[in-house]
């Protein structure tokens, strides 16, 4: 028989604070012990001793291992992505290649993003109140405006997707300024901008407040180069507009360059966190 545990987030805390209006971190005490809830930990199911819960048993959504396997597919997702930036800075290398060589391999890491993106998604839908396994039915999306984690999760998920367009559309790009604009240039800023919200609130989220100052936490490290990767998606993709005329190369290789470095940060995160997976399981 499961050993049920009571939320933390309900319980009587004698500290709660967070980035307005969200509350991410609350101490308490439980049978005279002190004991730290953090948000981040909460919907991913980390660092479980922290909240008296070592004795529950997670859903398979909240394991290190979950955690492990969604940083390892975003770290494919990354890694396609820095391969195709260095294939369009440098076409000498798709030499003997078929034209769309690039474009296919910007397509092909788009998927794994989108996919580790939902699962990420799915763990914060189902961040229950029990962490125990069959604690009710998994939710395939959820709704917790109140979760600013869940609102994270949710909007790199959407971001994702804009960029499964941004990425086909351009395996065969239409022909004129305007129509490449509609097909690729604006579903991946959508997907940029998303990412960008995404990030800002997943570092609120850890960092428990508006601000930038940095902490000796590998979680804010995770979060901080995440972040700085979306910053180098949005100008990548803020560059890449399609002129009326001429596109001038700089701003290719301005915007391939921001692409590359965006996707290394992204890589960066996902192997801190599989890192992090890794502590957690032990």
């Amino acid at each position: 028989m499961n050993r049920k545990a009571q939320n933390p987030a309900r319980e009587p805390h004698e500290e709660a604070r967070g980035p307005w209006p969200f509350v991410t971190l609350r101490r308490y005490h439980r049978a005279g012990r002190p004991l730290l809830w953090l948000a981040r930990d909460h919907r991913k199911g980390l660092f479980r001793e922290r909240r008296g819960l070592e004795h529950a048993r997670a859903a398979p959504w909240h394991t290190a291992r979950y955690n492990w396997i969604m940083g390892l597919i975003f770290c494919i997702g990354s890694f396609l992505f820095m391969l195709g930036s260095l294939l369009a800075l440098f076409p000498a290398l798709t030499k003997g290649l078929p034209a769309w060589t690039t474009n296919v391999t910007f397509f092909a890491g788009s998927i794994p993003f989108t996919t580790a993106a939902y699962l990420q998604l799915f763990q914060a839908a189902n961040a229950d109140d029990t962490y125990t396994s069959g604690a009710k039915r998994p939710n395939l999306f959820g709704w917790d405006p109140k979760s600013v984690g869940w609102i994270s999760a949710a909007t790199q998920f959407v971001g994702t997707v804009a960029f499964n367009f941004n990425t086909f559309d351009a395996i065969n790009s239409p022909a004129g300024w305007l129509m490449q604009n509609t097909v690729i240039w604006l579903p991946g800023m959508i997907g940029s901008v998303l990412f960008l919200v995404s990030a800002y609130l997943a570092y609120i989220e850890t960092s428990h407040a508006h601000d930038i100052r940095p902490r000796r936490e590998l979680a804010w490290w995770i979060v901080a180069i995440n972040l700085l990767g979306c910053i180098a998606f949005m100008i990548a993709s803020t560059v890449a507009y399609v002129p009326h005329g001429t596109d001038p190369q700089w701003a290719l290789d301005a915007s391939n360059a921001n692409l590359w470095f965006g996707a290394f940060c992204f890589f960066v995160a996902a192997a801190l966190s599989m890192v992090e997976a890794r502590h957690a399981a032990h």
